[in-house]
């Protein structure tokens, strides 16, 4: 816990001052030889070693509870209900050996995925996704020309330490006026961080340091891109090329490729880092065209997930999503991330088993198909009882931290289902 040394040394401290209290209780004590009140403070009828470990015992008990009493005080803005201070301590100290991480994608999907890794290491990277161009970040996008902070304010939520309070607050959204209406309280956070410290990188930043989240929340690129995406309505008919992330699963056909606009936009260099660096790199879940992808048509971004030597995952949906997956297996979202940026990205796949529970009208369970499947597939249960159609966050950390351990060795690392309970994530 890194404590222990100044432990002693405040033990060392302690000990000095009361030898110098003893010289001049001594020289007092000689002074005074007959005094009733030093016979009784110094327990002179007791034998001497008897008062020497009374004397040295309370002390000790006195300096140990003030210590503690101290550290209560002085962390009790930072422990939990219910834990203890070495507790806390310890935890954090945990999290910081924990693995490195980079989360890469948008959306539910990707806050999912924070949820639970944010249990096992506070050394998180979740490169976020910037085409999004409907709803409040659109407008904000129009009017202040600033990229899309919806998915940034969804995954700084999922990595704070009080995301029930913080979720319910950023996604609070007001109802009246021409200017505030419907814009998310989250997104004006983030847009006033921008305006306060001059720039948008530099925002978030701060958002994450002003809200004490686990890990780091950064865009793919700060350059001001579009989604385009090539729709055929049927398999013989001429695709439609739509504009807008917002617009592509509503218009109705199968998409048959999807690039940005410019088509090279330059990777914030603090991803390419953190991809380089990363001991994991997990790509997915979520929207496969209209949040996974955007952040692999970076070019940057391509080339450092190929020069990395980390362990690079690919977690497939459990369900599809309408408008961009409709009956697609997990092999078909494997090619359609390969069609685009090309195959040797993945080590390991990541699925879902799990086809008990009933799913809402529209979307169906994604499965393996018949083709052999060139990249090792690693199938569990996944889902979340709750909601079918999502990933469990628990369930999902421990998949990945055991296969990560397997390449690895064993990890000191907390005990999610302890932590879990305490975060209400079980």
């Amino acid at each position: 816990m890194g404590v222990k040394r100044w432990l002693l040394l405040m033990v060392l401290s302690t000990a000095l001052i009361g030898l110098g209290l003893a010289v001049i209780l001594l020289d007092i004590y000689r002074t005074y030889p007959g005094s009733p009140w030093l016979k009784i403070l110094s327990l002179s009828p007791l034998p001497r070693v008897l008062r020497a470990v009374i004397l040295g015992g309370s002390g000790a008990l006195l300096l140990i509870y003030s210590a503690m009493r101290l550290n209560r005080s002085l962390m009790a803005p930072y422990v939990r209900p219910g834990t203890s201070v070495v507790e806390t301590v310890a935890e954090h100290r945990r999290l910081e050996r924990g693995p490195r991480i980079v989360a890469i994608g948008g959306g539910t999907g990707l806050s999912t995925l924070l949820r639970g890794l944010k249990m096992v290491t506070s050394n998180m990277v979740a490169i976020v996704t910037m085409a999004d161009d409907g709803g409040s970040s659109g407008r904000l996008r129009r009017s202040l020309g600033l990229p899309p902070p919806g998915d940034l304010r969804n995954c700084l939520a999922a990595l704070s330490d009080d995301e029930d309070l913080l979720t319910r607050l950023f996604q609070y959204r007001f109802l009246d006026g021409d200017e505030l209406g419907g814009h998310p309280f989250g997104n004006l956070f983030i847009a006033a961080l921008a305006g306060a410290t001059g720039s948008f990188e530099c925002g978030i930043l701060e958002a994450g340091r002003v809200l004490a989240i686990r890990g780091k929340v950064i865009p793919a690129t700060l350059r001001d891109i579009a989604l385009l995406a090539d729709k055929s309505p049927s398999f013989d008919a001429r695709a439609v090329r739509i504009e807008g992330e917002s617009s592509i699963p509503s218009f109705p056909g199968r998409i048959t490729r999807v690039q940005l606009e410019p088509d090279d936009p330059p990777a914030y260099p603090e991803a390419l880092r953190a991809i380089l660096n990363a001991d994991m790199v997990v790509i997915g879940p979520g929207s496969l065209y209209t949040s996974i992808l955007p952040n692999l048509l970076v070019p940057d971004i391509v080339a450092a997930l190929k020069a990395t030597r980390a362990f690079r995952v690919f977690v497939c949906n459990v369900a599809t999503q309408i408008g961009e997956t409709d009956g697609f297996s997990c092999m078909q979202h494997v090619e359609a991330i390969e069609t685009h940026i090309g195959k040797g990205i993945f080590d390991q796949i990541v699925a879902n088993d799990c086809y008990s529970e009933k799913l809402p009208d529209g979307i169906s369970w994604v499965q393996d198909s018949n083709g052999a499947m060139l990249i090792p597939i690693y199938k569990t249960d996944l889902i979340d009882k709750n909601r079918p159609s999502h990933h469990d966050p628990v369930k999902l950390s421990e998949t990945l931290i055991s296969l990560l351990e397997e390449r690895t060795g064993p990890l000191d690392l907390p005990p999610l289902d302890d932590f879990a309970q305490v975060k209400g994530l079980n």
